[in-house]
């Protein structure tokens, strides 16, 4: 008699077949889980990732958009442009540049910058042999308004040219040519919205024999007060504090302020030169002081962009 409580082999199989499904039942369903943790974590981190990128994307394009609204504050706030002062030289040789510095000779002008601030800014217009009527009649003139700012100074020092009446393109005579130039250079400046001084010509280094200072242009320096009282502009008397000057220190010691040149030393004065006009680099820069003292002791607005009146 077979025992029935013994399993047979057919029983045996199907138990471990069962087994084997749940087995496999069970790691199917661990699989499944773990790829599904695994996508919620890869999507939670992705959504945490796009999110911290935003928000730092924000945060820049927040930090950008503010500093170009402060720059933009700031371009708003910004002052505009101001062209700096200029103040314009018009004059003769006395007055004006001298390119060649192995020479002596130098304009008054040439020296001024050297007693003014470097904020106002110094063109030196003057030209060697000119007088009012040659300064105009070569267009140098009508160069200068068309350089001139409104704001802008322009100090006009004539007479010692305009004096020669052997030369017929620049005599200009101190009854009505003379001041008739000058009342124009005040109207075609003011017109511009600049403003004019007007100074008298330098003194020259003429001495009678008995040492007593010449003074040969009071006619032109009567002139250009007369002219600055009309128009009712700044008249810096050069003629009379140059030539009190000169007086002062008496003929032998005015050498020093002009130019003097000893024989076989220029190709283009081999016998030497002596000259009671024209200004050494000491005379120049006396010249210059003493324009530059004359606008502080006048309260002149230029008086402000003096830095020194000693070199």
């Amino acid at each position: 008699m077979k025992n029935s409580s013994k399993p047979t082999t057919g029983n045996i199989f199907t138990a471990l077949r069962y087994s084997l499904a749940s087995v496999f039942v069970v790691s199917s369903t661990f699989a499944v889980a773990d790829q599904q943790g695994t996508s919620t974590l890869h999507i939670s981190y992705a959504a945490q990732s796009s999110a911290y990128a935003l928000t730092s994307s924000g945060s820049q394009s927040a930090s950008i958009q503010s500093a170009t609204n402060k720059g933009s504050e700031e371009a708003v706030k910004a002052p505009p442009y101001k062209k700096p002062v200029t103040l314009h030289l018009v004059g003769d040789s006395t007055m004006s540049d001298k390119p060649m510095l192995s020479y002596p000779e130098r304009g008054w002008g040439q020296l001024l910058p050297e007693f003014m601030l470097p904020n106002l800014n110094i063109k030196n217009h003057a030209a060697n042999g000119r007088s009012t009527k040659r300064f105009v009649d070569e267009g140098r003139w009508q160069l200068l308004l068309s350089d001139l700012s409104e704001g802008d100074f322009v100090a006009i020092q004539f007479g010692h040219n305009d004096q020669k009446q052997s030369d017929p393109a620049r005599y200009a005579d101190p009854e009505n040519a003379y001041p008739a130039y000058l009342n124009q250079f005040v109207q075609d400046v003011e017109a511009k919205g600049a403003s004019v001084i007007i100074a008298s010509s330098i003194c020259r280094r003429h001495f009678t024999e008995e040492g007593v200072l010449k003074r040969t242009l009071l006619a032109y320096a009567d002139a250009a007060k007369k002219v600055a009282a009309q128009n009712n502009v700044p008249f810096i008397p050069m003629n009379a504090l140059t030539c009190d000057f000169l007086a002062k220190v008496g003929e032998p010691n005015s050498n020093h302020y002009f130019i003097k040149v000893p024989a076989d030393l220029y190709a283009r004065y081999p016998e030497g030169k002596t000259d009671d006009t024209h200004l050494n680099v000491v005379g120049a820069a006396k010249m210059a002081q003493i324009f530059v003292r004359q606008l502080k002791a006048t309260a002149h607005p230029l008086s402000k962009y003096v830095y020194r009146d000693t070199l």
